[in-house]
């Protein structure tokens, strides 16, 4: 482990402070390298990738960068609150702009048919249902930031660069969970209605005040890492753990937003096609019954009013009654 301290914080090093973590190159280099030869093979098929997934993929893979190899990974080692600017990033921002990108489906389309059909198998199989079940995914989300910071995990991550990188990869692996579950933009096990996805958001928000107010009231995080670090610059133990709660507490809750907008949205699209398909087929059977109803009114010589007005199959249904009653 290096316990070298890095110069003063200061507004010049936001930009000229890097550091060259080969670790995270390679994988956000191979991850680039694999969503683009499929981008590329889709495009030979004659079938087009949005290009605003092959976007969001691409941000996410440069928020990866900005938190391991920019000034946020060169503090992440020595001051409390960059560390969680770090943590809040991999599991709340990285994740969530990585699924927008939709890279399963990708994966999928690029496929040989007989590795689609098993990886269906297994994506639909009742152990993959439980897994990705709501009260399941919600503690994915939530507590991998108790168990770092609340065990002994957090210091072992910081002494050991094998464990701290197993710990970032934890990060995103459990936020790519939850966002892949929510968003359903891939194939997923489960299609639990967006109302789920927001109440599992909104306690998100109570935990994150939770361990919050943990980490701002009570002791000292890894107060032996630090004080072995001799900083002479830059807040106190406990100020520099006041301001790391309060991102992992008001960031978290920042960084759901975007999520929470993008599902009202895709609720609202949702129902929009709903009703515009109940529509479509509303006008197919009007426009069927009513040659008939015209032949059978032609062909009839009793009285009009002795024959009731025939009802429309709609007419007798319990979700559109209400919606589409014909006027008496």
């Amino acid at each position: 482990m290096d316990m070298s301290v890095p110069p003063a914080l200061a507004w010049d090093r936001l930009i000229t402070a890097w550091t060259p973590n080969v670790g995270a190159l390679a994988v956000v280099a191979a991850l680039a390298l694999a969503y683009g030869l499929g981008v590329r093979r889709r495009h030979r098929q004659g079938e087009v990738w949005p290009r605003g997934r092959l976007w969001w993929f691409l941000a996410g893979l440069v928020s990866i960068l900005l938190v391991t190899v920019s000034v946020i990974g060169v503090y992440a080692g020595t001051l409390f609150w960059t560390r969680a600017v770090h943590n809040i990033v991999l599991l709340m921002i990285t994740p969530m702009l990585l699924a927008a990108g939709a890279p399963l489906t990708l994966l999928r389309d690029t496929l040989p048919e007989p590795a689609r059909q098993r990886a269906s198998r297994i994506l639909h199989s009742q152990p993959a249902r439980l897994l990705t079940f709501p009260l399941v995914i919600t503690a994915v989300l939530i507590a991998p930031l108790y168990l770092l910071y609340l065990t002994p995990l957090y210091e072992a991550s910081l002494r050991s660069p094998a464990v701290g990188a197993a710990v970032s990869a934890g990060l995103v692996i459990a936020g790519f969970l939850y966002f892949w579950t929510r968003f359903r933009l891939d194939p997923t096990p489960r299609t639990d209605p967006y109302l789920i996805s927001i109440a599992i958001s909104f306690a998100e928000v109570i935990f994150d005040g939770v361990l919050g107010l943990i980490l701002w009231l009570g002791p000292l995080v890894a107060p032996q890492y630090y004080l072995a670090l001799h900083r002479a610059w830059g807040p106190d133990l406990r100020l520099d753990q006041i301001i790391g709660a309060g991102v992992l507490w008001i960031g978290g809750d920042l960084a759901g937003l975007p999520f929470l907008v993008a599902i009202i949205t895709r609720m609202m699209h949702e129902d929009q096609r709903h009703a515009a398909a109940i529509d479509a087929e509303l006008d197919a059977v009007e426009a069927a019954s009513a040659p008939a109803s015209a032949t059978q009114a032609s062909s009839s010589t009793a009285p009009a009013d002795e024959h009731p007005p025939a009802r429309l199959w709609w007419e007798d249904h319990p979700e559109l009654a209400q919606r589409f009653r014909r006027s008496r």
